[in-house]
C-alpha cells in the first residue's frame, strides 16, 4: 500500500478514474447504440479535458500532498472542493465547445452525473487507503507479547491514545479497555475497545482483564482526579503514566526538559477558596492604594488584583528596585490609565515611610513587607527583628499619623507556639497592629497564611527545579505537614480581610487538613508525568534549625469563628503583649538588634511569644 501512496502511482490512478468516470456517465445516461453512434466525439473531448483539467485542479489544491491512510472530514471536505471545480472548469470548456459547434450533441445531464461520480470515485480510491490502513491495525487481534493497557477516560483524547497504539504495534502496547465517569458511554466501543466502567472500578476491571498499564487520557481533568487515579493504580500495583504530548506517550520517551506544566491548583487537596467579589470592588474602587513589599510573590499578584478593581491610586512600596521596576512594566502595561506610582523604601526607615504617606495619603494600606525564609533569618537575628518588627511598628505609625482608614498585615502560621526566628518575629508584628487597633478604634487587621504554594522560595518552585534537573527532589522529613493554599487564594484572604468591619482581628483561611510534605512532592513528580523512586529518586535531609513537623493556625487555648466569608475564619486571641508592656519589649529589641545581640534577641523572643522554643 506504501507504493501506491507515491504520487505518480496516485495521479496514474486518478487518470485511469476519471477516464473511466466519463465514459461511466455517457453509459449511465445513454442506452449503448447511441452512444457508440452518436456520441463518441462529445465523450472523447470530455475525457481530454477532464484528464488535462481535473489532474491539475487536485494537484493545486493539495490532492497529492496528503497522506490518505490518515484521511479524515477534512479530507473529504478538499475532494469534493477540488472535484467540484474541476468538474465546472471541463463543464465551461465542454459547454464553450458545444456553443461553437464543435461538439453535437451534448446531453447536459452526463457533467451532472459525472460530478457525482468523480466524488464518489476519486474519495472512494483515497479513502481505500484509510480502510486498508484500519485493516492493518488489526483491531481485533491480539499479540500476547504486547503489555494490556487500560486507557482512562473514553473522550477524544482516549480516542486518539486508542488508534495511536492501535496503528502503532511495534510499541507493544495493546489498548484493552476504557474506564470513563460518563454512564452513557458504559458499554460502548471506541475503535473496537470496550468502555468497561467507571473509574473508581478501575481496579476490578484491570485485574479481570489482566491490564499491565494504565494510561491517563483527560487533559481537561483538575488534579484531584488525576491524583485519585494515579493512587488507585499504586494500590493495584499497576504501572501508571500521563504523558505532556500523544507521541511522547505513545513512545513512552518524555524527557526530564518535556515534563506536564503543573497547574498549581491540581497540588491542593481541597477546592480552592473563591472571593465575595462585590464587597472586595466596594471596598477598592476609587481607593488610594499602598502596598509595602510589593515587588514579592504574593504582593505582586495582591497589586494585579487591586488593579482590576479600579482603584484612584495603586503606590508600589519595596526594597528591591529590579523586583517593583518588573511589576511596574507589567502593570503599567495591562492597566495603561491606572495611576501607578513606584516608590523604593525601606520599611525601617520611619521618616522616609512618614513622607511617603504624606506625599500619597492612602486610605488602604497592606503590608506585606518581610524576611520570611526561616532558615535565612536563623543566621541573621538583628535583620529579621528590625525588619519584621520595626518595620512593622513603623508602617502602623505611618498609618496613624496620616489617618489610614484601613491597615492589613500580612503574617503566617510559623507565627503560632515558634520555633523560628521568622514566626516569632512575625508574632510580635501581629501583636502590633492589633494593638494599635484596639488603641485607635480602626480596622486593622492581621491574616495568617499556611505556606503558599508557588510563591518564591516555597517548596513547590524548588521541586520542579529539581523535577527538572532529574533529581532528586528533597524532602526534610516525611512526616513534615503544612497547610498549603495558593498564592490566588492568599490574596483573596487579604481583600476579604479588608471588607471585614470589625477592628482589632485576625483572619485565616480554612484551609482543611494538612498536607504532607513528602505527600505534595510525589504528587508534584506524578503530575509532571513521572513515577517517584523510578523516575525521580526522594531524599529525606532532615530537619533545618527553625522547623517544625507541624504548623498551626492558632494557639492551644484560642478558638476561632466563622465570618461573612464562609472560606475565613477569625481567630479568638488568648493573652498578648500590649500598650506600654509591648512598647517596652519592642523598644528593648531595637537596642538589642542596634547591637547585634542575636542570643539576647532569642532569649526574649523565647521569653515573650507564647509557646517559643527557638534554639540557639
Amino acid at each position: 500500500m506504501k507504493n501506491w501512496l507515491r504520487t505518480d502511482n496516485l495521479l496514474l490512478a486518478d487518470i485511469t478514474v476519471i477516464l473511466a468516470t466519463v465514459m461511466g456517465s455517457f453509459a449511465v445516461r445513454l442506452d449503448l447504440t447511441a452512444w457508440i453512434l452518436d456520441y463518441v466525439p462529445t465523450m472523447l473531448w470530455m475525457m481530454l479535458a477532464a484528464v488535462i483539467v481535473k489532474p491539475l485542479v487536485f494537484r493545486r489544491m493539495g490532492l497529492y500532498r496528503r497522506i490518505w491512510a490518515y484521511a479524515s472530514t477534512e479530507e473529504l471536505q478538499l475532494i469534493v472542493r477540488a472535484v467540484t471545480l474541476s468538474s465546472l472548469i471541463v463543464t465551461a470548456i465542454i459547454v464553450g465547445l458545444y456553443s461553437i459547434g464543435w461538439l453535437w450533441p451534448l446531453p447536459r445531464s452526463v457533467l451532472v452525473i459525472d460530478w457525482l461520480a468523480s466524488i464518489v470515485s476519486i474519495g472512494g480510491l483515497r479513502f481505500s487507503f484509510r480502510i486498508l490502513a484500519d485493516r492493518g491495525v488489526g483491531v481485533g487481534s491480539h499479540d500476547d507479547t504486547a503489555r494490556r493497557i487500560l486507557i482512562a477516560g473514553a473522550g477524544d483524547a482516549g480516542a486518539l491514545v486508542a488508534r495511536e497504539l492501535q496503528k502503532t504495534p511495534q510499541l507493544g502496547l495493546q489498548p484493552a479497555a476504557f474506564v470513563d465517569d460518563d454512564t452513557e458511554k458504559h458499554g460502548l466501543k471506541i475503535h473496537g475497545v470496550p468502555v468497561v466502567g467507571s473509574l473508581d472500578e478501575l481496579p476490578q476491571h484491570a485485574k479481570r482483564l489482566h491490564i499491565d498499564e494504565v494510561i491517563f487520557a483527560i487533559p481537561s481533568a483538575p488534579g484531584l482526579v488525576l491524583r485519585k487515579v494515579a493512587e488507585i493504580c499504586r494500590k493495584a500495583g499497576i504501572s501508571f503514566r500521563t504523558m505532556p504530548g500523544i507521541y511522547e506517550l505513545i513512545g513512552g520517551t518524555v524527557g526530564i526538559n518535556r515534563l506536564r506544566k503543573v497547574d498549581i491548583t491540581d497540588l491542593l487537596r481541597r477546592k480552592p477558596a473563591e472571593v465575595d467579589r462585590e464587597r472586595v470592588a466596594a471596598n477598592l474602587r476609587d481607593k488610594r492604594v499602598l502596598v509595602t513589599g510589593a515587588g514579592g510573590s504574593i504582593a505582586s499578584e495582591l497589586c494585579r488584583y487591586v488593579a482590576r478593581w479600579s482603584p484612584q491610586q495603586l503606590v508600589l512600596l519595596g526594597h528591591g528596585e529590579n523586583s517593583i521596576f518588573e511589576i511596574l512594566v507589567e502593570l503599567r502595561h495591562a492597566f495603561p490609565n491606572l495611576d501607578i506610582k513606584p516608590v523604593i523604601a525601606d520599611v525601617r526607615d520611619a521618616r522616609r515611610l512618614s513622607d511617603i504617606w504624606a506625599r500619597y495619603q492612602p486610605d488602604l494600606v497592606f503590608h506585606a513587607a518581610a524576611h520570611k525564609h526561616v532558615p535565612l533569618m536563623e543566621m541573621n537575628v538583628p535583620e529579621s527583628v528590625t525588619n519584621n518588627i520595626l518595620g512593622t511598628r513603623n508602617v502602623v505609625a505611618a498609618c496613624l499619623e496620616h489617618n489610614v482608614e484601613r491597615l492589613v498585615m500580612i503574617s503566617t502560621d510559623k507565627a503560632v507556639r515558634p520555633t523560628s526566628v521568622m514566626g516569632a518575629t512575625k508574632r510580635l508584628a501581629e501583636w502590633i497592629v492589633l494593638d494599635a487597633a484596639h488603641r485607635s478604634g480602626k480596622p486593622f487587621s492581621v491574616v495568617r497564611f499556611g505556606n503558599v504554594l508557588g510563591s518564591r522560595g516555597s517548596v513547590v518552585p524548588i521541586f520542579e527545579q529539581q523535577i527538572a534537573g532529574g533529581g532528586p527532589v528533597t524532602v526534610t522529613d516525611p512526616e513534615m505537614q503544612r497547610y498549603f493554599m495558593t498564592i490566588p487564594e492568599a490574596v483573596h484572604l487579604v481583600l476579604q480581610a479588608a471588607t471585614l468591619d470589625r477592628d482589632g482581628q485576625m483572619y485565616m483561611l480554612d484551609m482543611g487538613e494538612q498536607v504532607r510534605i513528602d505527600d505534595l512532592a510525589k504528587d508534584l513528580i506524578r503530575l509532571s508525568g513521572l513515577e517517584p523512586g523510578t523516575d525521580i529518586e526522594v531524599v529525606y535531609t532532615g530537619l533545618r534549625p527553625g522547623d517544625k513537623l507541624k504548623e498551626e493556625l492558632h494557639d492551644p487555648g484560642e478558638g476561632y469563628e466563622q465570618t461573612a466569608h464562609p472560606d475565613v475564619m477569625r481567630v479568638l486571641e488568648g493573652e498578648r503583649l500590649s500598650g506600654a508592656d509591648l512598647a517596652r519589649v519592642v523598644d528593648g529589641m531595637a537596642a538589642m538588634a542596634q547591637k547585634g545581640e542575636s542570643e539576647a534577641l532569642l532569649a526574649e523572643l523565647n521569653r515573650v511569644v507564647p509557646g517559643a522554643q527557638i534554639k540557639a
